[in-house]
C-alpha cells in the first residue's frame, strides 16, 4: 500500500506545476484516500484559474434572432418560416467560458459533490462552481480526453489530468444514484503514474543526464519495417553514448514474478521486451564506442520473493530491481539516486 503522501510526491514530479508555492501546503495535509488528495489539488487549481480568469474559446452557435448576427442560414430561415416573425436563423461564434476543458472541470467537480469526500472539500467546490454557472456538463462516459494544448491553455494540462484520474476512479452506483470510490488509482492508472514519476524525477534531479521516453529504431538489414510495432521506452537515460533503458513495471495485484510448479521466475514477456530494446539500441551505434544496458524496475509488492538480479546477455547488462514505494519519500529518492550513481557515477543536484 503506497502512503497517500507519497502519491502526492509522485504527482508533484509528474506535474511540475504542483511544486509552485500555492500547492505546497497540500503536502502537509492528511488524506484518507487518493480521491481526497486529487480533490484537494483540483480545488486549488480551480481557484488559481479563477484568479487568472477562466479560459475562453469560440463556440459555434445557431440561433433564431430578431437582429442580424454572424451568418444568415437562409435555408433554415425559409424552412422555419422565421421571416414571418421578422426573425432570421443566424450562425455565429460566441467567445465563451463554455469551453470543453471548463466543461470537463465542472463535470468532474459535480461528480465529486456526490462522492465520499469530506464535507469541507464539498463546500469549497460548491463555492467555486458558482463561477461555472454558464458552463455545461458532459456525459462522463463520452468525454474526449485527447486534448490539444498550446501556449494559451497550458495552465489546464495538469488539471485535466487530475480530472481524468478522478473521473476514471469514481464509479456510479445503480441503486440510489450516489457515487462511491473504487480502488481509486487502479493498476493501469498507477502504472502510468509510476512511469511518469520516474521519468520526471530523473529529468529534474539529474540535469546532466538526458532523460526521455524515446523510441528505439529497429535494426533493419534492408530498411523495410512495414507493420513493425514501435519500440517505446518508458525511461531512457543517456550521457553521451552511455545509455540505460529503464522499463517501469507496476504489478501489485498479480505480483512481480510468475510462479509455475512452486518456482518463481521473471515475467518472460518483460524480459523478452527489454532484451529487444537493448539489442536494437546497441546496434544503432554501430562501430562507435558506446555502452548500452537496461533495467526492469518493478514497484515492490508484498510478495516474499522480490526480483534483484543482474545478467550479462550477448555483451549487455540487463538488471532487475524493485523500488519500495512504501517508505518515506527521502528513502524512495535515495533508491532512484543509487541507480544513477552506480550506473553513471553522478549524484543528484
Amino acid at each position: 500500500m503506497i502512503p497517500i503522501r507519497n502519491v502526492y510526491y509522485m504527482l508533484s514530479y509528474a506535474f511540475q506545476v504542483l511544486n509552485e508555492q500555492g500547492y505546497k501546503n497540500i503536502a502537509t495535509e492528511q488524506f484518507d484516500n487518493t480521491a481526497e488528495l486529487c480533490a484537494a489539488i483540483l480545488t486549488k487549481g480551480i481557484a488559481f484559474l479563477l484568479k487568472r480568469g477562466l479560459g475562453k474559446e469560440y463556440i459555434p452557435q445557431v440561433e433564431t434572432l430578431s437582429t442580424l448576427r454572424g451568418k444568415v442560414e437562409v435555408t433554415d430561415s425559409v424552412k422555419g418560416r422565421t421571416m414571418l416573425k421578422k426573425q432570421l436563423v443566424c450562425s455565429y461564434d460566441d467567445f465563451s467560458i463554455n469551453s470543453y476543458m471548463n466543461r470537463i472541470i465542472k463535470t468532474t467537480a459535480e461528480l465529486l459533490l456526490h462522492a465520499d469526500i469530506s464535507k469541507t472539500r464539498k463546500k469549497e467546490l460548491r463555492k467555486l462552481m458558482v463561477y461555472f454557472k454558464d458552463v455545461d456538463e458532459l456525459d462522463v462516459h463520452t468525454i474526449n480526453w485527447h486534448i490539444q494544448y498550446n501556449r494559451n491553455n497550458q495552465t489546464y494540462r495538469m488539471l485535466i489530468s487530475i480530472c481524468w484520474l478522478l473521473v476514471k476512479g469514481l464509479l456510479q452506483t445503480n441503486s440510489d444514484g450516489s457515487t462511491r470510490l473504487m480502488d481509486f488509482l487502479d493498476e493501469q492508472r498507477m502504472c502510468r503514474l509510476y512511469e511518469k514519476f520516474i521519468l520526471e524525477y530523473y529529468k529534474r534531479e539529474f540535469p546532466l543526464l538526458n532523460a526521455s521516453a524515446s523510441q528505439i529504431p529497429w535494426a533493419l538489414d534492408d530498411g523495410i519495417g512495414d507493420m513493425l510495432p514501435a519500440m517505446q521506452s518508458d525511461i531512457t537515460l543517456s550521457n553521451g553514448n552511455d545509455v540505460l533503458i529503464i522499463d517501469a513495471k507496476y504489478y501489485p495485484a498479480s505480483g512481480n514474478t510468475q510462479v509455475q510448479y512452486d518456482k518463481h521466475t521473471l515475467h518472460s514477456g518483460n524480459l523478452y521486451q527489454i532484451f529487444t530494446y537493448v539489442k536494437n539500441k546497441d546496434a544503432e551505434f554501430g562501430e562507435t564506442p558506446h555502452k548500452v544496458s537496461a533495467m526492469l524496475l518493478y514497484a515492490k509488492t508484498e510478495e516474499d520473493i522480490q526480483p534483484d538480479n543482474s545478467y550479462r546477455m550477448s555483451g549487455n547488462e540487463i538488471s532487475v530491481k524493485t523500488l519500495d514505494l512504501n517508505m518515506e519519500f527521502a528513502a524512495i529518492a535515495e533508491q532512484l539516486n543509487t541507480i544513477v550513481k552506480e550506473r553513471f557515477g553522478l549524484v543528484a543536484t
